[in-house]
């Protein structure tokens, strides 16, 4: 038998936790095997470590899992999913609702054990945030869960500096991830374990299954550097436990990292995957396939466990942690909300500041320094025109915060502001962020940074989004209202050439479920599309910005701004008469389908422009509405976008026309750029009255 599987008296304190180890690695067993999916390999070999972790050091309350103060734990290995399953459900984790309110149930009873990996269990394949309470993050992709520790410990940090008063220790949580070699070998979680050595976030423990195996086989295959060096290079604290069976040696290490204060602590485990007989280990690696009946009752029978039984749980197990983790959160919660009520008398306006951030609220009187921008024929481009919407709502919402992967001077997004400082090493009081060129791993951070509560933004060129996508895509997943703002956004970009000019990422960002994308067209549609985004509490935001000036609009000729609310809204349109056709355009084109518009007028062509920064927005509202800005009987449409036009037929039409870019783009000052692909008023109005040829043949 694997040295796995039965703990070696020396490391195991008493029967009890031999037996609560073996609890979670036959729910694990079973479960899997009841799924006919999945594996327990890892769970079975890691269930020593996260019952040390759970039982003896992590201060959560099952009671009351979102308590702003409690540890949180990271499952990045997602795979091993039933390890935290079976945590949640022998610790008797309660469910919270998706607006944070006690639902008076467990999070995981038995019957979602056993019904693990299937529709509409709290135990799916990857543990899911919002699905399950106590699931701290999303977990799929390996490197996203320690990426986005990084940015819980960030966020803890800024809380506690801003927070913490003498006699009042608000915020003092750790975070800990449990990871594996996929984690390991995986950019994201380099780029975010570099940041956080230069941070010093000690308040950060990273445990790591050093177990040798992934899919294919042994890690040799692919993996043979030295990770403790690695991470000592990166400025971590790093240590070791040799068997992770070892309970007094996890608790030890355990320990190391809570006296240390200057920097990240790494826990490398020694970990060996078996399965439960001693003929058969699992060398499929990261999701490896269920045992079998036959293994399982093999296993259980080492355990001296009933080999018949499935999903058993043992007399005592559940008080034993109720004893644990349950009376310790209990006590630490309890003892956190009475500060909290002495907090309030002593600093009643932090504490409400504390309120709105942790309930998702903005501060009263957040949007009365919201600037109006006068007409401008020159106009700005609409990164400048952000930088001074978000420096004029981020100083009346002090948990705004955010940065840029090493492009703050061209994404415009420093906030200058007095008090407003840089977070570093020294100094976790400042707003400013310094990802470094760590795109991927910035993403990661943002969310981390969102789960904790506080309202992060980040920033690069669009073309960047590439670099980030994966954490994006999470963002979205998890409901969580992350800022992203993405200048550089087109051909406009000029000289820089193909490669830093984003002609599919629109399309991209809009073919993603949950995720906001707005692409404002001047400096007021830019004020409002903050106003709609600050708003936001489930949806990541994608704000895509110009780098070249754009005319700001005179709204006294044409349509308020505060149209882009909607999505989509009339700009222009034809006098006392019904359209002939629709020219819809989005960020800096609005204007030259205005300048269509105006050339197609005088030459007595009734048109109609539209401005459609949003297509979630505007998809988001009542048919009537929709049908009242593209009225079904105009077919004669015409888009007008410097990206990729693929979508674009559900608005114009297959019988529409759509002035896209199909190619990638090209090297050239942006005026001719424009001419060569067909962004002029001069073929905008002549594709319009195409159309209204087409379609009347056809009529």
């Amino acid at each position: 038998m694997s040295s796995l599987l039965l703990a070696p008296d020396t490391s195991v304190r008493s029967p009890i936790d031999l037996t609560s180890i073996n609890t979670i690695r036959t729910l694990a067993m079973d479960g899997v095997q009841a799924a006919n999916s999945g594996h327990p390999g890892t769970p079975m070999a890691l269930a020593p470590v996260a019952y040390c972790l759970w039982q003896q050091f992590l201060r959560f309350d099952p009671q009351d899992p979102v308590w702003p103060n409690r540890d949180r734990f990271v499952l990045s290995i997602g795979h091993a999913s039933m390890l935290l399953y079976a945590l949640l459900h022998l610790t008797e984790v309660r469910a919270v609702s998706k607006d944070y309110e006690a639902l008076g149930e467990a999070s995981v009873p038995l019957d979602a054990l056993k019904a693990f990996r299937q529709w509409d269990s709290r135990c799916p394949g990857h543990p899911e945030y919002r699905w399950t309470s106590g699931v701290e993050t999303t977990t799929g992709p390996l490197g996203q869960g320690v990426a986005t520790s990084v940015g819980m410990a960030i966020a803890r940090q800024w809380l506690a500096a801003r927070y913490n008063r003498p006699g009042f220790e608000l915020f003092d949580f750790n975070v800990y991830a449990l990871c594996g070699d996929g984690c390991m070998m995986e950019g994201v979680s380099g780029e975010a374990a570099s940041l956080a050595g230069h941070l010093r976030l000690s308040n950060l423990c990273w445990i790591y299954d050093n177990n040798h195996i992934t899919i294919e086989g042994n890690t040799a295959l692919a993996f043979s550097e030295d990770v403790a060096t690695r991470f000592v290079g990166y400025g971590w604290n790093v240590t070791r436990v040799g068997d992770a069976n070892d309970l007094e040696m996890l608790a030890r290490a355990f320990r190391t990292f809570q006296n240390t204060n200057d920097r990240p602590t790494l826990i490398i485990v020694d970990s060996h995957i078996g399965y439960g007989a001693p003929h058969k280990q699992d060398t499929s690696g990261a999701h490896g396939e269920p045992l079998g009946e036959d293994e399982v009752r093999l296993a259980k029978r080492n355990y001296g466990w009933p080999e018949d039984e499935k999903f058993y749980v043992p007399d005592g197990v559940y008080d034993h942690f109720r004893q644990g983790i349950g009376k310790r959160g209990k006590d630490l919660r309890d003892a956190w909300f009475a500060r909290i009520a002495e907090y309030r008398n002593r600093y009643p306006e932090l504490a409400e500041e504390l309120f709105r951030m942790q309930h998702r609220q903005l501060p009263e009187g957040w949007d009365r320094d919201l600037p109006q921008f006068p007409a401008d024929p020159k106009g700005l481009a609409t990164r400048e025109s952000s930088a001074t919407v978000l420096n004029a709502v981020a100083k009346n919402i002090p948990w705004l915060m955010g940065g840029s992967a090493d492009l703050a001077p061209s994404t415009k997004t420093r906030l200058v502001f007095d008090g407003a400082g840089d977070f570093s090493a020294d100094d976790h009081s400042g707003r400013n962020f310094h990802f470094g060129i760590r795109e991927h791993a910035m993403g990661a951070i943002l969310n981390g940074m969102s789960l904790v509560k506080v309202r992060p933004f980040g920033s690069g060129f669009f073309i960047f989004a590439d670099y980030m996508r994966g954490s994006l895509r999470l963002s979205a997943l998890m409901e969580i209202p992350v800022i992203y703002i993405f200048t550089h956004d087109s051909i406009g970009v000029g000289e820089d050439g193909p490669t830093h000019q984003p002609v599919e990422q629109l399309a991209h960002m809009r073919s993603m479920p949950g995720l906001i994308t707005i692409r404002p067209c001047d400096a007021n549609e830019v004020r409002e599309a903050w106003n709609v985004i600050l708003r936001l509490h489930h949806e990541p935001a994608v704000l895509v910005l110009t780098r070249q000036a754009v005319p700001t609009i005179d709204r006294s000729r044409y349509a308020a701004a505060c149209g882009l609310a909607r999505g989509a809204y009339v700009l222009a349109d034809a006098l006392n008469a019904d359209p002939e056709v629709i020219l819809i355009g989005t960020g800096s084109e609005v204007s030259l389908c205005l300048d269509a518009y105006e050339q197609l007028i005088r030459e007595g062509v009734r048109a109609r422009v539209v401005s459609m920064p949003s297509w979630e927005l505007f998809d988001a509202q009542d048919r009537d509405y929709r049908d009242s800005v593209l009225p079904p009987r105009v077919k004669a449409r015409v888009s007008v976008e410097q990206a990729s036009d693929f979508g674009w037929t559900k608005y114009t039409g297959t019988g529409g026309h759509n002035i896209a870019i199909e190619t990638f783009g090209a090297s050239a000052p942006l005026k001719q750029l424009q001419k060569k692909f067909g962004f002029t008023a001069e073929n905008v109005v002549a594709a319009a009255k195409d159309q209204i040829v087409r379609h009347k043949c056809r009529d």
